[in-house]
């Protein structure tokens, strides 16, 4: 897909919002096409005071969202054997369809939470969603909260870098490592203090 780049970047350039939308719809519909090139790029477009970040926060994630529940659908319907023999087609890898339902057999809906923030597997981990019948509700609520912050950082670290935001693309699969543990962290903390506030409740009662 990187022979698309330019093309992409044109049609963000001349259509904004939308652009974005349509772009992060396809990427989370399975056609791998790098989020750090639509959102590093809408970001570069914010400080060029040519997007605003809610407006490009809500194209994101309306197009994200509704990619999402689009591959939900084929896993749900198609399954595993219907995506192995069209994905081809739509540039969807095999081995990149095994690594979302290796993620998603070892950490199970935590899974769809955690991986939208991590390469390659937040591209497909709505098939095996599918594949598994998973809950739509539970599905939906945890795209949302899992794409949401990944959304908003990429986006603003492509308006701090300005006319450097083409780092993003070198950067961008460490960064979204790092990003994954401090959630990953932040999320420990405040359930380990949950718990701790929930016994000394009980402890008065």
């Amino acid at each position: 897909m990187e022979q698309f780049s330019t093309i992409f970047l044109e049609f963000i350039a001349s259509w904004g919002y939308v652009a974005v939308a349509i772009l992060m719809a396809a990427e989370n519909a399975c056609i791998p096409i790098p989020s750090e090139l639509i959102l590093g790029f809408a970001g570069y477009l914010i400080f060029a005071d040519q997007m605003t970040f809610t407006g490009a926060l809500i194209a994101g994630m309306v197009g994200g969202m509704a990619g999402s529940i689009f591959a939900y659908a084929v896993g749900h319907y198609g399954g595993r054997t219907f995506v192995d023999k069209y994905g081809h087609y739509f540039f969807v890898k095999k081995s990149h369809v095994d690594i979302a339902q290796n993620w998603f057999d070892k950490y199970g809906l935590k899974a769809v939470f955690f991986s939208r923030m991590l390469p390659v597997v937040r591209t497909f981990i709505s098939l095996p969603a599918g594949f598994a019948h998973v809950d739509m509700k539970k599905f939906l609520t945890l795209t949302f909260l899992g794409s949401l912050p990944w959304t908003a950082l990429i986006l603003f670290a492509g308006m701090m870098l300005g006319k450097s935001w083409e780092i993003m693309l070198k950067v961008g699969h460490q960064a979204s490592l790092i990003f994954v543990g401090v959630c990953a962290v932040i999320i420990a903390v405040m359930y380990l203090r949950y718990r701790k506030r929930k016994k000394q409740k009980q402890a008065f009662e």
